[in-house]
């Protein structure tokens, strides 16, 4: 059939089986978040674009190619702010954590807290396997807490995520440090001397982000820009004792938890406001794809958005890789899943044998409802027999038939689909009590 309104490049449409594994991921999240002792936030979907461009840096990819911004409709809206600047859709969720963290003056009434969010990013990218434009993240961000335990913290809840998936042994946590502001100047610096004489050799993205961030060179995936960075100065050469006792003492925190972890010197987060620990979960068995998460320390980005000296350090899962992973290893189980597809059915098909049933049915279906049962009924007008075909195939637990008789008697029978059990049920005031009582039988199932 044409279409003349396709969906928009770069996003999908959840339909009811879609959602399955989608509801899954978010219930796995909030369950581990919640058991790590964080809330849930619901910052907007939109933000001033200028918080954006403060907090991921101006020469960021995301700033500069990647944000879908709208400008503001009229002068009101601006409040007497210097730049009109417009709104951007959030292409990752720290900002406006660390925005509403502000705003609602948690520095001063609540310094340490501990929140998750889920929802949806928006990112104006080319869109290909595991990048969509609107794609779901689940995140977690500690504010107020500077010490490594609180690091650590935040990479136990991201593993248990994946191990609460189904991930095995293999998952890997590979670490590095980025350092104290001071160290990063300096390292700076040093990997502009050492890259400069290389850039012919690199590729375009390289030669392009050499100005703006250099940092970003040595997490480059093409091959040979790999090999050119393997030399690259170490910021471990020029950081200073705070950031290497930090380090340090994340990495013990890691051990009393049992956790084994790798360092790995090429991880640099891509945005600016990262400060000392910055980590990725992998999965090796997964070859290239093998990376699940990010995150790291940001203890500057609540100062420079205007508030005091806050340390923060948090994660960011994207459900897209995750389910593309999941997809891979085969999992979860059907089992796993049972319940989320079995609340796609109804418990109940209420069928009219005449049209006289019609409104009997009706009410019928409304008692069910109210007794908390999803019951359902026909809509379109059809035969009592493709009411029944209809009933099978939606997966219907009990059907109830409601005919002349039934309206004579004041009684119905409930009849399960997966068997010969039948209920006998009134048709009475009490209807409610009559059906929950009857529904929770144990021998009736």
């Amino acid at each position: 059939m044409a279409q003349s309104f396709p969906r928009p490049r770069g996003t999908r449409d959840l339909l009811p089986d879609d959602l399955v594994l989608i509801r899954h991921l978010e219930r796995t999240a909030r369950r581990v978040a919640e058991t790590g002792g964080c809330v849930e936030v619901r910052p907007p979907l939109f933000e001033d674009t200028r918080l954006f461009a403060r907090s991921l840096g101006d020469a960021t990819d995301v700033v500069e190619k990647e944000m879908f911004t709208v400008p503001r409709r009229s002068e009101s809206e601006q409040s007497g702010s210097e730049d009109s600047g417009g709104y951007t859709f959030r292409p990752e969720g720290t900002a406006g954590a660390a925005r509403a963290y502000l705003e609602a003056g948690f520095p001063q009434r609540g310094p340490l807290q501990k929140w998750y969010y889920l929802g949806p990013m928006f990112r104006y990218e080319r869109p290909q396997k595991g990048r969509e434009r609107q794609f779901t993240q689940f995140g977690v961000e500690i504010f107020g807490a500077a010490g490594p335990l609180a690091d650590a913290e935040v990479v136990e809840i991201a593993l248990r995520f994946f191990e609460a998936l189904g991930f095995g042994a293999e998952l890997e946590v590979r670490v590095n440090s980025m350092g104290d502001p001071a160290d990063r100047d300096r390292w700076r610096e040093s990997l502009r001397g050492y890259f400069e004489p290389q850039l012919a050799e690199r590729c375009s993205d390289c030669r392009d982000r050499f100005a703006r961030n250099v940092f970003r060179l040595l997490d480059c995936k093409v091959e040979r820009c790999r090999e050119l960075s393997a030399g690259a100065p170490d910021l471990f050469a020029v950081m200073g004792e705070d950031a290497r006792v930090h380090h340090e003492g994340f990495l013990d925190a890691m051990c009393a938890l049992g956790r084994t972890v790798r360092e790995d010197r090429g991880i640099v987060r891509g945005l600016d406001y990262y400060t000392r620990t910055v980590f990725e979960i992998h999965y090796p068995p997964l070859g290239a794809r093998s990376a699940l998460c990010g995150g790291g320390r940001y203890d500057g980005l609540v100062a420079e958005l205007g508030g005091p000296a806050t340390p923060a350090v948090g994660f960011a899962i994207g459900f897209t890789p995750t389910e593309i992973a999941l997809a891979a290893l085969e999992l979860p189980s059907e089992s796993e899943l049972a319940d989320l597809r079995g609340a796609l059915a109804p418990e109940v098909w209420c069928v009219a044998v005449t049209e006289e049933e019609r409104l009997p049915v009706l009410r019928l279906a409304q008692a069910l409802r109210k007794a908390g049962r999803r019951a359902a009924l026909d809509l379109r007008g059809k035969s009592v027999g493709a009411q029944m075909k209809e009933a099978g195939k939606s997966g219907a637990a009990w059907l109830a038939v409601l005919g002349p008789d039934e309206r004579t008697s004041g009684a119905l029978t409930l009849r399960s689909l997966a068997g010969e059990v039948e209920i006998p049920a009134a048709l009475s005031a009490d209807l409610d009590a009559a059906l929950r009582a009857a529904l929770k039988d144990p021998g009736s199932r």
